[in-house]
């Protein structure tokens, strides 16, 4: 039985059922089923399927919102915002879709050939509580448009949302088996992807998690994408806006309490301004607003369980024991539920293991640097490689940053963010593949040569 706790106050507000096995086989069988007739399907109806699922969208953006902040505590006013953004992305493949699927005529010397875009068929996503509807919406819209027909193995933190978001999708007039909801535990992912009637897998949540997908779809020989965990930089140079700068980073640590794989984790600043920046970065952290998430003003809730909350705290302890020094903060709260203040980590040893780690929340390392060729050595010096953002006004710094880190996106003097239009993804143990823009849509499609 999967339990819906409000991490703001430790009480359980619902359970669901896991699917049973014949459950789970009609679901399946319903996805083969539903892909064979919207493989097929005018692109016309798909733009227009995708324009009323981002309509119903909006229309339900405050039940919405307020299923994710009591089943995961972030804010409403992020909530609505996700929301917000979910209807974006839907409107973005309605409106661009058949033109990034058209078709690409190339002469060769024998004649004339034409790269197609071809559905692949039906599409398990294994999507994780911390943005319940943009990761689900990354995965589903491109899907939809792509011809393919999407299934969601949501985690079980937020099966409200997932089964939310079934409903709506169907009151938006989807045909059967085009995007349905799992409610299943991780341990029957792997059966899924063995059967033959996926054709492949996404992910995104943590490294343990995309290895065991990997492997499976290895062994099924299927094609995955994965979206893992990230340990961003967050680099200040000396020409930079340090008070824009501090300000940005804060949100940049705090938002989503610190639980987003792009938010920014390591906080690399140039020796010349890193203790006027550490200053500024230090009041804002403390001048956090934690509170109800459902109250306006309130900048940060809860983490998303009680359990996350204590693998962070358990975290600082162990940078502590390898020498690092807490500055103030990240501490658990006495009150029911998953509460805990921001903090900020120095003298971390960048050599040590805890420097290479992800924390997944509000808990920020800050590094001295000497030069840019030392910013640039310590922000690869993990292995990750998701996100990265850099401030400084010299523009062969923002080239040498932009070529040089090792990261599938650099944010130049701004705080990293998804957006429809771009392509969003990892290198080295961050994952691989990308979603968003045409490179999500033409992920999972099939790449075919009509030589004539």
């Amino acid at each position: 039985m999967f339990k819906s706790i409000n991490p703001a106050t430790g009480e359980t507000i619902a359970t669901h059922a896991p699917l049973s096995a014949a459950e789970i086989e009609a679901k399946v069988a319903a996805a083969h089923a539903g892909y064979a007739r919207w493989r097929t399907s005018a692109y016309a109806e798909r733009t227009a399927l995708l324009s009323r699922i981002g309509d119903a969208f909006e229309a339900n953006k405050s039940a919405l919102a307020e299923m994710a902040v009591r089943e995961m505590g972030k804010t409403l006013k992020s909530a609505v915002a996700e929301v917000e953004k979910c209807v974006s992305g839907f409107r973005y493949y309605a409106e661009h879709g058949p033109a990034l699927l058209s078709d690409t005529e190339v002469q060769t010397a024998s004649g004339s050939t034409t790269a197609r875009w071809l559905p692949m068929g039906p599409v398990l996503a294994v999507m994780p509580w911390n943005f319940p509807y943009w990761q689900v919406v990354r995965f589903m819209a491109p899907a939809i448009m792509a011809g393919n027909v999407g299934l969601l193995k949501h985690a079980s933190l937020t099966q409200g949302c997932a089964a939310l978001i079934e409903d709506i999708v169907r009151q938006a007039g989807a045909p059967d088996g085009v995007f349905q909801n799992l409610a299943i535990p991780s341990d029957a992912v792997g059966g899924l992807i063995a059967d033959d009637r996926i054709v492949a897998v996404t992910l995104t949540g943590s490294e343990g998690a995309g290895m065991k997908v990997a492997e499976a779809a290895g062994r099924a020989l299927k094609k995955v994408v994965l979206e893992l965990g990230g340990s961003d930089p967050f680099i200040v140079m000396p020409s930079a806006d340090v008070a824009k700068a501090a300000k940005v980073a804060v949100t940049a640590r705090t938002q989503n309490a610190g639980q987003s794989c792009i938010c920014a984790k390591r906080f690399i600043v140039h020796a010349d301004v890193h203790d006027d920046f550490l200053a500024r970065f230090s009041d804002g952290m403390q001048a956090v607003k934690i509170d109800d998430p459902m109250t306006d003003g309130t900048d940060m809730g809860p983490l998303s369980s009680v359990e996350q909350r204590d693998t962070v705290v358990s975290q600082i302890a162990e940078a502590e024991g390898e020498g690092a020094r807490l500055l103030f903060g990240g501490e658990a709260i006495d009150r029911a539920g998953a509460w805990m203040t921001p903090g900020v980590l120095v003298d971390v040893p960048p050599e040590g293991a805890f420097a290479k780690q992800e924390i997944f929340g509000p808990i920020a390392m800050v590094f001295r640097v000497p030069d840019i060729d030392a910013a640039i050595a310590l922000a690869n010096d993990v292995p990750f490689g998701l996100g990265s953002s850099v401030w400084t006004t010299e523009a062969a710094e923002q080239e040498r940053f932009a070529r040089e880190i090792e990261a599938g996106m650099t944010a130049v003097n701004a705080m990293l963010a998804s957006v429809p239009e771009a392509p969003f993804g990892g290198v080295k143990r961050s994952g691989h593949g990308r979603e968003l823009g045409p490179w999500g849509l033409h992920e999972f499609m099939n790449l075919k040569a009509v030589m004539r």
